[in-house]
């Protein structure tokens, strides 16, 4: 077949597709589309490994624009149950059940944080999940347009920190529910069987991913319908009422910060499940479908876990069983006593649920290590998705046993960075790409071209102020900012790292922003 003038996708200057080795990839159109027989093409190495994975209709695209003949997911739906599945799980049960034995609330005001934190949490996942039938670009990728070509490396490689290590807490939860059923499967082989069932969905890629999901979460809903049956039916809810004063107030905040975290952790994800989606979808449904999908599991799973959890503060056997065995021990204290082996086969079913928590996040790693640099690109997404699960298995196996605090203690100090992204990114669009004064907006056809994209200098001072920012207002347990010291008890002080890096970062981007488009135009 004709193709296209070819463009380097570091300079933006017309090439042969050669990535600096000799091996060459895709051509890239003048629109930057990359149509789907043209990964094939070709007698190099690349065209032969991606010839050999379209056999099995493995999905061969990566970072490359979405043509709009190929937006072919008319199914709203999917959009929907993909973010319902990879919340309806345990991991988000889990986060509920936080408010009582680490923070020290009250059920009304837990159940009250939940709920409006994750309303508020949501959004820019919902708002950027429209961007990918719009324009056909991957989260990272559109982000050229708040970072700049070269400056959406650093947010990438936070991206990537944050799906590895996401993926190897999770998946350490999983394995240590399997044990809890049955004390003869052991860590590793727990984190193996899950990791290695996520992987094969995630190899296949956009179709595989949304068919999974689109199932996956019933098995668990129901679950969790019999762990809410079976606890109303106990009689051990406890109506804990809630505190007052200052360390109230700095003990909501740290909790709706852990709420928060969770909930926007998906936003560097977004467009990814929605670049094959008709170019004229309705954004507004698109919007809403997201939102559902999110909000529902979310406020249902946070809200069990925390009403669970009650019981712990009367009822020794549920004390007991997350003292020992964590959010597994307390699931088990509710299903196991009344149902005997059909209770373990409920653990079990809610151990595998890791499967669809994890998958949005090996799928879209892949993303992200491809915008690093010309070689990362040209090692195909499928190959890339099969080296991110060996890294999170290699850090979950030892984390299983030996530092599975200290890494969940790590992810959740490095989790600011997506309040910082948000700040520069909506900023970006409401402020900037909205006014007719700057001469800025999403034109996909320079997605690969380095001088015609913002220059990225604005974003990433804008972003060290943001982290400054989230750094004075941190409530972790290796630090306390001195903002957050005031905005609680003298102990533990209060989170308002969040919205301080928001804050930040936002304030910040507008004036070096403004400096960046009159000294550059762009």
């Amino acid at each position: 077949m004709e193709h296209e003038k070819e463009y380097d996708v570091e300079t933006g200057s017309p090439v042969g597709g050669d990535r600096g080795y000799g091996e060459k990839v895709p051509a890239y159109a003048e629109n930057g589309r990359v149509s789907a027989e043209d990964f094939a093409v070709g007698d190099t190495t690349y065209a032969k490994i991606q010839r050999f994975a379209g056999k099995f209709n493995i999905e061969q695209r990566g970072i490359e624009r979405v043509p709009e003949d190929e937006r072919t997911d008319t199914s709203l739906m999917n959009v929907g149950t993909m973010w319902l599945a990879a919340n309806m799980v345990v991991s988000s049960f889990a986060i509920g059940a936080l408010a009582i034995p680490v923070f020290y609330l009250g059920f009304v005001d837990s159940l009250l944080t939940i709920l409006f934190i994750n309303i508020l949490a949501i959004f820019p996942v919902c708002f950027f999940s429209t961007f990918g039938p719009k324009y056909g670009l991957r989260q990272m990728v559109l982000s050229r347009f708040f970072f700049g070509f070269y400056g959406v490396k650093i947010i990438a490689i936070f991206n990537i920190l944050a799906c590895v290590g996401w993926s190897s807490v999770n998946v350490i939860v999983g394995a240590q529910l399997l044990n809890a059923v049955n004390s003869s499967v052991p860590g590793y082989a727990g984190i193996i069987i899950i990791a290695a069932a996520t992987f094969f969905v995630t190899l296949f890629g956009y179709k595989v991913v949304h068919a999974y999901e689109y199932w996956s979460w019933i098995p668990c809903f129901i679950v969790f319908m019999i762990v809410l049956g079976e606890f109303a039916h106990s009689g051990q809810f406890s109506n804990i009422p809630m505190g007052v004063g200052k360390s109230e107030a700095g003990a909501v905040l740290s909790f709706a910060a852990s709420v928060f975290g969770f909930g926007t952790g998906w936003t560097s994800y977004a467009a990814d499940y929605t670049v094959y989606q008709p170019a004229n979808s309705n954004r507004i449904k698109v919007f809403a479908w997201t939102f559902a999908g999110l909000i529902v599991p979310l406020c249902f799973t946070e809200m069990l876990g925390l009403a669970v959890m009650t019981a712990s503060i009367n009822t020794p056997a549920y004390a007991d069983g997350y003292t020992d065995a964590g959010i597994g021990g307390l699931l088990a204290a509710v299903l196991i006593p009344p149902l005997g082996r059909f209770g373990q086969f409920c653990l079990v079913v809610l151990a595998l649920s890791i499967i669809a928590n994890n998958c949005p996040n090996i799928y879209s790693v892949t993303f992200s290590l491809q915008v690093m640099g010309r070689w990362t690109a040209a090692v195909p997404r499928f190959l890339w998705t099969f080296i991110g699960t060996i890294i999170y298995c290699a850090i979950a196996i030892p984390g299983y046993s030996h530092f599975e605090s200290v890494l969940e203690d790590f992810m959740l100090l490095i989790g600011y960075w997506l309040a910082i992204y948000e700040g520069i990114a909506l900023t970006e669009h409401f402020v900037f790409k909205a006014s007719p004064r700057f001469p800025t907006s999403y034109d996909p056809e320079i997605y690969t071209n380095a001088s015609l994209l913002p220059p990225g200098i604005a974003a990433i001072a804008a972003f060290c102020f943001g982290i400054f920012g989230a750094v004075m207002g941190m409530s972790q347990v290796w630090f306390l900012g001195p903002i957050g010291k005031l905005c609680g008890g003298p102990e533990y002080g209060g989170d308002i790292g969040f919205p301080l890096g928001f804050a930040f970062s936002a304030i910040t981007y507008l004036g070096f922003r403004w400096l960046e488009l009159r000294h550059f135009g762009r």
